[in-house]
């Protein structure tokens, strides 16, 4: 596996997240949250951006636990932040505190000036 650098990690949102023992990680099984009322700033038009958020991984040592996952994507509420940057940051938070096998984030946005969006990122190398 590749070390890991984050981009950039935002260490106020970040220690939001909790993780708890992943009881089978010499097995491979795919997890998957999907948060389908995400929502952040447009930081150009100051404007709410809606979207669901998918996170799919394959678990190394650790998982996340729902309620902080619940609550660190909320803290995005006010934010204004571009879709690509808040995916991007999403993951590098994410891998740092479970360290996965492999994770997906993936962006689905609502229309926005006739466009729709989606961001997809990922980290590792599909298990086999």
């Amino acid at each position: 596996m590749k070390k890991f650098n984050p981009i950039k990690t935002d260490s106020g949102k970040i220690k939001l997240l909790e993780t708890f023992d992943n009881t089978f990680p010499n097995r491979n099984y795919l997890i998957t949250h999907t948060a389908s009322e995400f929502t952040s700033v447009c930081p150009k038009t100051g404007q709410p951006d809606f979207g669901v958020i998918n996170v799919s991984y394959f678990a190394g040592k650790k998982c996340v636990e729902l309620k902080s996952l619940k609550y660190y994507l909320q803290a995005y509420r006010n934010e204004g932040i571009f879709y690509e940057n808040v995916i991007n940051r999403i993951l590098d938070d994410l891998v740092a505190v479970t360290k996965p096998k492999w994770m997906e984030v993936r962006g689905d946005f609502s229309v926005r000036g006739g466009l729709h969006s989606t961001v997809v990122s990922t980290y590792g190398k599909y298990p086999d």
